[in-house]
């Protein structure tokens, strides 16, 4: 069916008004009086809570998913389930909603790298949804959101001026064993199946390049994660205070 016409519109209708529901709700807790001394702060603490309750859900449920359908994790291009598929279906309208709310919010510039990220990821998911192939691929790409939740409380804590914390110092440690685990490794996996796999294949190809953009972004953010955590004074001062999103 013509994606204009598909059925699934309406699912990406309905998770990317959810986020933005759940935005307007989350932004009337209380907020740390030093995020709320900033209006540009305040803006990343509401952007990065959305994105921290996406990673909560997201990550649980594709765990559920490879749990319950483990043949999506070698059927990658033809392995299909009911849960996968609405699990990718709910992440592109987070990516929708999130990608409108940096645009809304005059963001574009300097979260352009976001932006990137999030038309390369709804690129690659619209394939799963619209023509109901790689839907295993796109579970195993959402596995990074187990490791974003602890990413994304070290950003909140980073931009709350808590690095000095107890809490800091073991989430960077459990954040970068995760970060191996459910990121690197499963970008890995992805990676090896398209390269070997589906790169003679048109979509395949189409995929294999939007994935092997996405292997060297995931590098550079490490590199950024390592250089901010582990290895300080390289950093300078003003990359700290402007890299709150990507590091």
């Amino acid at each position: 069916m013509p994606p204009l016409l598909h059925p699934a519109l309406l699912l990406l209708l309905g998770a990317t008004l959810t986020f933005r529901a759940l935005r307007r709700a989350l932004s009337r807790l209380p907020l740390p009086a030093h995020v709320r001394a900033d209006p540009l702060r305040t803006w990343r603490w509401h952007n990065l809570l959305v994105s921290f309750a996406h990673s909560i859900v997201s990550g649980i449920w594709a765990l559920l998913c490879v749990w319950q359908t483990p043949e999506l994790l070698v059927e990658i291009e033809t392995a299909w389930s009911l849960s996968g598929y609405l699990l990718v279906c709910f992440s592109t309208g987070y990516f929708i909603h999130d990608t409108a709310d940096i645009v809304v919010s005059g963001q574009a510039r300097a979260s352009w790298e976001y932006l990137v990220h999030h038309v390369m990821a709804m690129g690659a998911f619209f394939s799963g949804i619209f023509w109901s192939k790689f839907v295993g691929g796109g579970v195993l790409t959402l596995l990074v959101e187990v490791s974003n939740i602890f990413l994304t409380i070290r950003m909140m804590m980073k931009i709350n001026n808590a690095q000095d914390h107890l809490l800091y110092r073991i989430n960077k440690y459990v954040n970068l064993v995760m970060y191996f685990l459910f990121r690197l490794a499963p970008q890995a996996y992805l990676t090896y199946f398209f390269l070997r796999y589906a790169g003679q294949r048109t979509l395949g190809t189409f995929l294999l390049g939007i994935l092997l953009m996405l292997d060297i972004m995931i590098l550079i953010y490490f590199s950024r994660l390592l250089r901010s955590d582990f290895c300080p004074d390289r950093v300078p001062s003003q990359q700290h205070k402007d890299k709150f999103l990507t590091e």
